[in-house]
């Protein structure tokens, strides 16, 4: 006979074991992925499209994203352990892991700068910048001048670091600078690049054609998500779930018009876009720049490149190693290009 004391006794054992099943559940969530970006990079558009549109959730993701205003607070964040992860360069992580920190890089964007000039300057070529005033976005040892300088140097004979007149500074002040006639040229990143095409100004040469000219086949990736390795072996899911939402994410934003209208309308605010002009230049830059190689023909690309700029830099660029180091990639993800 079911009295009420034995029924009570049921209930309470009943619910006793829901809730101590649902203890393994909890702890069996994904754990939140904290991702550093900055504030208004490229990186932080894809963000807004993927967490617009769900991709996040979809792939089983979770964030929780701080924003930096400059690439340096964004590593010491990193270097602290702060953040999980961050968007860096291919040549910093390489150092940092073969000086003995623990991290894995995965591919975000190929997309670099260019040499620009006035639509109407009688530059032409590498060789019209003897005598010229050319900025240079980063110090001395930027890659891409360092790139640029062997370049000349192999097509044209020319010493640029004599030849021309070098002005380091920062990338702003630089195409402020060229966008008021006090540079005859400037070597930028490719945002720079892109907000000065709309008013008047032209590629003189890519960082990808002078890539190209080291005979190297494709212009591999030299921008990824740098992830903390102790966080990446503890958590493989939690690294995986982000590479498929960023992988839809660029799909998406990848996809001709319409389909990719609702994803560009989501990363628009954070692109600081002031006009329509602006804004495609934006987009188009960011779409060329989406990874298309396999992973293995764009480790194969950056090792080469990578070596190479290790002749031209030395220790002072990519420090003692003369090679990418081993496992830098993260291969967990299952990635179908």
């Amino acid at each position: 006979m079911l009295t009420r004391r034995r029924m009570l006794a049921l209930t309470g054992a009943t619910a006793s074991l829901a809730a101590s099943a649902a203890v393994p559940f909890a702890h069996a969530a994904a754990p939140v992925l904290r991702l550093g970006i900055l504030e208004f990079g490229s990186a932080a558009w894809e963000i807004a499209a993927m967490t617009a549109l769900g991709l996040d959730a979809k792939a089983g993701a979770t964030l929780s994203v701080q924003r930096f205003a400059t690439n340096d607070t964004g590593r010491i964040a990193f270097q602290a352990q702060a953040v999980d992860a961050i968007v860096t360069d291919l040549l910093w992580a390489a150092r940092v892991k073969a000086d003995g920190r623990d991290l894995f890089y995965l591919p975000f964007s190929s997309a670099e700068g260019a040499v620009m000039v006035a639509e109407g300057s009688p530059i032409r070529t590498v060789a019209d910048l003897a005598g010229k005033r050319l900025g240079v976005a980063g110090g001395p040892l930027d890659k891409s001048w360092l790139m640029l300088k062997a370049h000349a140097q192999a097509r044209a004979g020319l010493d640029l670091g004599t030849a021309a007149q070098p002005v380091f500074a920062a990338p702003p002040l630089l195409a402020a600078e060229l966008s008021q006639g006090r540079l005859d040229a400037a070597l930028l990143y490719w945002t720079f690049c892109a907000r000065l095409e709309p008013k008047g100004f032209r590629p003189l040469i890519s960082v990808e054609e002078v890539v190209m000219s080291f005979g190297v086949p494709h212009e591999p990736t030299l921008v990824g998500y740098v992830f903390d390795g102790a966080f990446a072996r503890a958590n493989p899911e939690t690294v995986n779930a982000f590479a498929r939402a960023s992988r839809a994410t660029k799909a998406a934003l990848g996809a001709p018009a319409p389909a990719s209208d609702a994803a560009w309308a989501a990363a628009r605010p954070q692109m600081q876009a002031p006009d329509d002009s602006v804004f495609a230049a934006l987009r188009r830059g960011f779409v060329s720049g989406i990874p298309r190689l396999p992973l293995a023909e764009d480790r194969a690309a950056a090792a080469r490149l990578y070596a190479m700029l290790a002749q031209l830099g030395g220790a002072s660029l990519v420090g003692p190693a003369t090679s990418l180091p081993p496992d830098l990639y993260w291969t967990g993800a299952d990635d179908p290009r």
